[in-house]
């Protein structure tokens, strides 16, 4: 699980955090679902931008410590290597100098702690920009911020010096000079390049001593920051108990810090519930099962106390109960601590797209990738995941600025909206039509291509589908039987495309059965099984209700007459869903294709390992979808998931997905992979078709958002150079594009290149943005200024907690 806030990467500028981002923010980006998250009137007041409880800095306390999560121990604190990450840039923000923050809009703004002013003071025949620096501004070692720690850190990252081992030097390579002006507190940094997003640069501003050799770049600040400006210092950097520890800055020249210290805690995702539940952590970003169990926690409070006897009395009855168990009031104990805490959410810069692999096949035919884009409901897409935590429910329809962010304008008009003749007949036009030869049965499920492949299960042995808060199911069910949840496993990665031996009779133990050589999508299955496989699946979707809630009252407490029932009702649920497969597989008795039906054999025969056929429409029972073939074959594309609890609503996405391509006859084979290996061996190798990832936002687009969609280009080897165009789709204009607004000086000629640009990329359907993904913070509720950040940068001198 990784931290859901990685406000690293979006906030920074220039590439240097990229892929960092893309791994923290954005690979693997879990998509919380939450409802009833709203307390007082104070925390239903959300923002779609931002949610950070702000007040005035006299309504709070001086003093106290800050224990705030992060996903890990900084791999460096030199932001401008290669392993720098979130953590890094979270400690760099609190104590070294940013010349310019982010706002709420996404817009960059002056820091008056560290400049009196910065403009550009000439154009032409060179770009000028002159920076005059606060007088008050000192490192903590008393010496004064100057021009020579503007000149060493254009040195150290300009690209020219091979000794400084630099992650990135987009910006700097454009300066051609940078010289002190008419005193020590004046820069003047002159272009050899015209530089648009000139604001970018000098942020965070190491010291001279830092960047004035390769050694001390290199070595100097990886494990310590011996010299700072910040409202606070680096104390201490403690690998045994795996945080790092901040203190207020006494000789900080602005608004002094409000508390007296942070701690930033080391703390995987999967850890965070049980650290807010024992209160030992203040701030954490978390995922949709600690934000529910936040919910839960005040809603039962507001419910008030069960009664004794009350079988769905909770845990949180239990203090009032005589002879409460001990689990009981631990229970009581860990609900108490938890209605301490609320959650802040807001729309996080960071979007989902649907990535469409160009490099090959199908994909590379651009009216291909178009009849996908334009067979996507993505307003469906959008509402499943943002309507249940009542934030803005819309489509992003920009891949360069988000929807809160300053100029932001829709543009996917250049491709079209969802309609299902047009992506039919563009699909026509590259010779993929549709026959009567291949049809979807009714009762065939999206994603399912083989239902006896191998399923994850949890922490607890459970099935992952028995994960109440992750809503696997939600907008997935085409008529009301299905439990949400298909086993949509690459079959080539069990059972290697070949069939097991078929079993007879119903299951007792709650295994799953082995595969048939064909499902009931190829058997010709007649509609009364259909029913009765849908029938049996409902019913085994609520027992798993039923045993949720079960589990959620035991609590942990094995010995209660809830955990019994839970078993009860999870064995129940196994035992039905497992007759729904013996139906679905073809291993039940006297169903065609189950004893050697030759349908059953040519369907085998014909099928690829990993292929699964179209879906049938939500809504039309016994309808037959026909796939679209060329050339005899059919239209099917791999479509790569990630495999992990966490990621159970993308998964839910990407069968909508499923079931969307479908109704233009596009089939679809749902591949589940391990978190780990989802970026490197899928993704940024181009191993898919279809994948579902994220990209941060950024307030500089013409800098940062063109390795993302550069053109790929050969290498001496004969492979691609993609950056981090991983969807292997680009143009020369949309390079020429972003070069030309990295180099305009005018603000509203350079957005309107951007928007060119954005345009182009929509109309070359390599990347489809979904949605805006929601940004889930835990906070304590006596801490102000902190929480859902969304684009703006955190005045951490402001953060403190309410008298």
């Amino acid at each position: 699980m990784t931290d859901h806030d990685h406000p690293a990467g979006r906030r920074a500028a220039g590439r240097r955090r990229r892929c960092a981002a893309l791994i923290a923010a954005g690979v693997l980006l879990p998509l919380p679902v939450l409802t009833g998250c709203s307390d007082e009137a104070r925390d239903t007041s959300v923002t779609a931008s931002q949610d950070i409880a702000p007040a005035p800095r006299g309504e709070l306390k001086k003093g106290g410590t800050l224990r705030w999560a992060v996903d890990a121990m900084p791999g460096t604190l030199n932001a401008f290597q290669s392993d720098a990450d979130a953590t890094t840039t979270r400690i760099t923000g609190a104590v070294l100098p940013s010349m310019f923050t982010i706002d709420a809009s996404g817009r960059p703004q002056r820091n008056g702690d560290y400049l009196d002013a910065a403009d550009i003071s000439a154009r032409d025949p060179k770009q000028v920009v002159t920076y005059k620096i606060n007088p008050k501004a000192r490192w903590s070692d008393g010496r004064p911020i100057t021009a020579a720690d503007f000149i060493a850190q254009w040195i150290a990252l300009r690209g020219k010096d091979n000794a400084f081992w630099t992650a990135r030097n987009a910006g700097y390579d454009r300066i051609g000079k940078v010289e002190q002006g008419a005193d020590s507190r004046e820069v003047k940094v002159t272009f050899a390049r015209p530089y648009a997003d000139w604001e970018s640069l000098f942020t965070p501003l190491y010291p001279k001593s830092v960047m004035g050799s390769a050694d001390a770049f290199n070595d100097g600040a990886r494990a310590q920051l011996k010299v700072s400006a910040g409202p606070f210092l680096f104390q201490e950097r403690d690998a045994k108990e795996r945080r790092v520890v901040l203190v207020r800055n006494p000789k900080w020249w602005g608004d002094p810090a409000l508390l007296k210290r942070i701690v930033l805690q080391s703390l995987p995702g999967d850890k965070r519930a049980a650290a807010l539940a024992d209160g030992s952590i203040d701030v954490a970003a978390v995922d949709q099962v600690a934000a529910k169990r936040v919910a839960s926690a005040r809603s039962a409070a507001s419910a008030g106390p069960h009664e004794p006897g009350d079988d769905n009395a909770g845990p949180q009855g239990g203090e009032n109960r005589a002879g409460a168990r001990p689990g009981a009031k631990a229970a009581a104990a860990e609900n108490a601590a938890l209605r301490g805490y609320t959650i802040r959410k807001a729309l996080e810069p960071a979007y989902t797209q649907l990535a469409l692999n160009g490099s090959s096949g199908p994909l590379a035919d651009d009216r291909v990738r178009r009849a996908v884009a334009r067979a996507l409901d993505r307003q469906e897409l959008a509402d499943t995941v943002l309507k249940p935590l009542d934030l803005p429910s819309r489509p992003l329809g920009s891949h360069l600025l988000m929807a809160e962010q300053y100029g932001y304008q829709d543009h996917s008009d250049a491709l079209g909206g969802q309609d299902t003749g047009a992506a039919k007949a563009l699909l026509a036009e590259a010779g993929w039509k549709s026959d009567d030869t291949d049809r979807q049965q009714a009762g065939g499920k999206a994603g399912a291509p083989v239902p006896g492949a191998g399923r994850a299960a949890d922490e607890d042995g459970d099935d992952t589908s028995d994960d109440r808060y992750g809503n696997e199911g939600a907008g997935d069910r085409s008529d009301g039987g299905d439990d949400g949840e298909a086993d949509d496993r690459n079959p080539a990665r069990s059972g290697r495309g070949h069939a097991a031996p078929p079993a007879r009779g119903n299951r007792s133990d709650g295994m799953r059965p082995a595969a048939a050589k064909a499902p009931l999508s190829f058997t010709g299955a007649v509609g009364s099984e259909v029913q009765q496989a849908a029938l049996l699946r409902q019913s085994a979707s609520f027992y798993k209700e039923a045993a949720a809630r079960e589990k959620d009252r035991a609590d942990g407490d094995t010995t209660s007459a809830a955990y019994g029932r839970y078993k009860q009702y999870k064995k129940r649920a196994a035992q039905t869903l497992g007759a729904a497969e013996l139906i679905e597989t073809g291993q039940a008795p006297n169903l065609p294709g189950s004893g050697g039906h030759p349908g059953a054999l040519h369907a085998a025969a014909e099928r690829p390992a990993d292929a699964a056929f179209a879906p049938r429409p939500a809504g039309q029972k016994g309808t037959k979808i026909a796939a679209v073939r060329k050339n005899g074959r059919p239209l099917t594309l791999r479509f790569v998931l990630p495999d992990g609890a966490g990621s159970a609503q993308l998964r839910t996405v990407g069968r909508q997905i499923a079931e969307m391509l479908g109704k233009i006859g596009v089939q679809t084979s749902l591949q589940r992979v391990s978190d780990a290996s989802y970026f490197q061996d899928h993704i940024a190798s181009g191993d898919y078709d279809l994948a579902l990832y994220s990209w941060p936002g950024t307030a500089y687009p013409a800098t940062d958002a063109r390795p993302i969609y550069a053109k790929p280009q050969p290498a001496p080897d004969g492979s691609l150079t993609v950056e981090q165009n991983y969807t292997r789709v680009g143009t020369d204009h949309i390079d020429q594009l972003f070069d030309q607004a990295a180099s305009e000086l005018d603000e509203g000629a350079a957005h309107t290149l951007v928007e060119q640009a954005d345009a182009r990329i929509w109309a070359a359907a390599g990347s489809i943005p979904l949605y805006q993904r929601p940004e889930l913070v835990a906070t304590k509720k006596t801490l102000a200024n902190v929480g859902a950040f969304g684009f703006a940068t955190p005045r951490f001198q402001d953060i403190g907690y309410q008298m």
